[in-house]
């Protein structure tokens, strides 16, 4: 048992077992679900904590394999003893469950591609829609979309550094969000003016629901149909990222640039240079194993069999000192930043630090 806050944890043993289940107190809720806040004035309330036996796992599951992703990883009755507490949308889980399955034998260099893989699958369905969008008659109408449509229709289906598609694509997608769902957030916002649809994690299935049946009833006053919507949302596109040098200047490396600060420069930036990562293009983005964004991302990368621990491979953003002068101040972030393959275990000790009275 642990007193931390009830997170995933999957655990392996070097016989080949394998599990999952919830480190942390969960308690047992009593007429209500945990979603939303309710009295506990009636009969909602808590009946004390699960007991280990209650909590639900998983072991040994008959495909071999288990993933989190900080997605849903039980359902029915398991899943109501855990509650919604944010969990991920499935795509990222789902992309690593794939390459899980299709291993014939994961060794740490194969679980760590896994990690790197910055494939955007979860994209494709919205490059076909923008280049459904962008037909013969949107592209006549208005010349200066054909850069749009050739760049998405070449792009590389990754989210590399200089890929300029996978940009063009997650703004679209990023746009019509906004409009489709911008009715809807101003009328909650009449009874809250804190509610914001963003964080609401599972909404791209309903959006997608809603742009395969298009209802004139949930179309945004805004356009006369959904395919005006859609124009919208490429031409916005196109407005805010094709100038200076034009939309082929617009990588992704140029918006996903490394911003991680120490907390001193953020109020004195002359200490930027001595304290601060350097400012480098990182790949990956959401929904994706190699998931990374300017402020933040996957914290470590780390393959281990047991047994096997000489074979290890750790990466970590940051380095082993926090002492700015230290020689290891910045060590081992490059790796993390490049996604080399570091050892986990140390090499021969070269300094030592001792703590003396």
């Amino acid at each position: 048992q642990t007193g931390t806050p009830a997170q995933n944890i999957v655990v392996a043993d070097k016989q080949g077992h394998i599990g999952w289940t919830i480190a942390g107190p969960m308690p047992r809720r009593v007429g209500f679900t945990g979603r939303l806040p309710v009295s506990w004035a009636g009969a909602a309330h808590w009946d004390g904590w699960l007991q280990p036996a209650e909590y639900p796992r998983i072991i040994d599951p008959p495909d071999g394999v288990i993933w989190t992703a900080n997605a849903r990883v039980v359902d029915g009755t398991e899943l109501a003893k855990i509650g919604d507490g944010g969990y991920a949308l499935g795509a990222r889980a789902q992309q690593i469950r794939d390459k899980l399955i299709a291993l014939d034998q994961a060794d740490a260099a194969a679980l760590l591609a896994i990690q790197l893989d910055d494939r955007a699958i979860f994209l494709q369905r919205w490059r076909k829609l923008l280049l459904n969008t962008l037909d013969e008659a949107a592209l006549t109408a208005s010349p200066q979309r054909q850069p749009l449509y050739d760049l998405v229709q070449n792009w590389n289906g990754r989210a590399s550094v200089d890929a300029v598609g996978y940009r063009l694509v997650r703004a679209f997608r990023e746009q019509i969000w906004a409009l489709v769902f911008a009715p809807l957030q101003a009328y909650l916002q009449q009874y809250d003016p804190t509610f914001a649809y963003h964080l609401i994690k599972q909404s791209e299935g309903p959006l997608w629901q809603l742009l395969q049946a298009r209802p004139l009833h949930y179309l945004h006053p805004d356009f006369p149909h959904w395919q005006a919507l859609l124009l919208a949302a490429a031409d916005q596109v196109i407005s805010e990222l094709g100038g200076d040098g034009g939309l082929a200047k617009r990588t992704w490396g140029e918006r996903n640039t490394l911003r991680m600060q120490h907390p001193f420069s953020r109020v004195m930036p002359w200490l930027s240079n001595w304290l601060d990562m350097p400012a480098e293009p990182l790949p990956g983005g959401i929904h994706m194993p190699r998931v990374q964004g300017t402020r933040q991302g996957a914290s470590q990368r780390m393959v281990i069999a047991p047994g096997f621990e000489q074979e290890g491979i750790f990466q970590m953003p940051g380095g082993q000192s926090g002492h700015p002068l230290s020689l290891f101040y910045r060590a081992g972030h490059a790796a993390w930043v490049e996604g080399e393959s570091t050892p986990l275990l140390p090499g021969p000790a070269q300094y030592r630090l001792q703590l003396q009275p």
